[in-house]
Order: C-alpha cells, then sequence, then structure tokens
C-alpha cells in the first residue's frame, strides 16, 4: 500500500483516509470454493532458495459482517494428506513422521477469534491453529480483493492473505545440518492465502 502514502499538501477529511470499502451488502455466510482458492507456504531450502507447496483438499467457511468487520468470522479445514510441492519424494518425506505425521494428525485447523479493520481494503484476522495436536495462535493480514457475481449467478468475494510462523512452535522440528552451516529447512515459514468465496443462498 506504500504508493498511496505520497504526501498530499491538499487537506483530506479523516473519515475519507480511513474509511473501507462499504461492505454491507456482502453481509452474510460463504463458502470458500477450493477449485478456485490456494492455501500454500513457502520455505527456505538450505539457505539459499526458496521451496513452494500447497494444500490441495480443505474446506472452509466465513461470516462476513459488513457493517462491522469485528463480527465476521473465518474457518478452515486442511487434509494434510493432501500436500503437494512439485516433488513427489520431498511430498511423501513430509506426510511421515518427520513432519506432518499424517497418520495421526490428518487434518490442520483455523478457527478464528477476532477480526479487525486496518481501513482501506485491509483487514487482521486472530485465531487459533491447530497442528500436531498443538493449538496456537495465528494472525492474518488480509487484502479484500473485491466483490462480483460469476457467470453461473454465484455471489463472490475474494481475499488476499499471508502470515509468518515458527514451524518449531508446532512440534516440527526435523533439519539437518549443512557442512557449510546452518540447516536444510528453515523454521520460518510463510503461508499464503488466496481465497474464492460463495455466498450461501
Amino acid at each position: 500500500m506504500g504508493i498511496f502514502s505520497r504526501k498530499d499538501t491538499t487537506p483530506a477529511p479523516a473519515a475519507q483516509a480511513t474509511a473501507g470499502p462499504d461492505l454491507t451488502a456482502l453481509t452474510g455466510d460463504y463458502t470458500i470454493d477450493p477449485a478456485h482458492s490456494t492455501i500454500g507456504f513457502v520455505a527456505r531450502h538450505a539457505m539459499v532458495t526458496n521451496v513452494k507447496g500447497g494444500f490441495k483438499d480443505f474446506t472452509g467457511t466465513l461470516h462476513l459482517d459488513g457493517a462491522d468487520p469485528t463480527k465476521s468470522t473465518a474457518t478452515l479445514d486442511v487434509q494434510m494428506a493432501s500436500i503437494e510441492t512439485g516433488n513427489p519424494d520431498r511430498d511423501g518425506h513430509l506426510k511421515s513422521s518427520d513432519f506432518f505425521k499424517i497418520d495421526e494428525f490428518p487434518v490442520m485447523t483455523f478457527r478464528s477469534t477476532k477480526a479487525e479493520s486496518l481501513g482501506g481494503d485491509d483487514y487482521r484476522i486472530t485465531g487459533e491453529l491447530s497442528l500436531l495436536g498443538v493449538t496456537k495462535p495465528l494472525t492474518i493480514d488480509l487484502e479484500f480483493n473485491g466483490a462480483a457475481k460469476d457467470p453461473f449467478g454465484n455471489e463472490r468475494v475474494g481475499f488476499e492473505g499471508k502470515a509468518e510462523i515458527l514451524r518449531s512452535e508446532w512440534g516440527l522440528t526435523w533439519n539437518a545440518a549443512l557442512e557449510t552451516g546452518g540447516v536444510l529447512v528453515s523454521d520460518k515459514i510463510k503461508l499464503v492465502f488466496d481465497i474464492s468465496a460463495i455466498k450461501s443462498a
């Protein structure tokens, strides 16, 4: 949002600077459309490059309150066996007991506990992420991408989101030391969300 923060010598009303879009008409319940959404992650590999991956099987819901965004909520359930990074051997390792232990912990969940407007199209949602039997808070920064009716008559909303976690806080501690120093897999993981959700009838 930096390009919008340039100084202007013309005074503007304070409300204009902080007002968000009028979302009152969007109030309602929505179902995340997995065919047009992405739940992804980025990890640093061998200290020199990024490996990107995502989950193909997930379900989720949104409740949007356009008049009072603080009353909005979100849920997400991710099937860990659906992880894909573009390398079958790596995917198999991630599903194993070294990482996600999918036989014991097949689902990762997120349940929101707080929502807030940051001004303009920016929002923040805080909730609890449960993974490997560990539940810890997670904060996701979101940008509202807009609303539209698709050719099939579905009312859709879109959001992009990002967050960062330390995987070790959820018990994901497997690693390997490099001869040149450092470790094979970063502790910090970037999470990325690209969400399209359909309004319930």
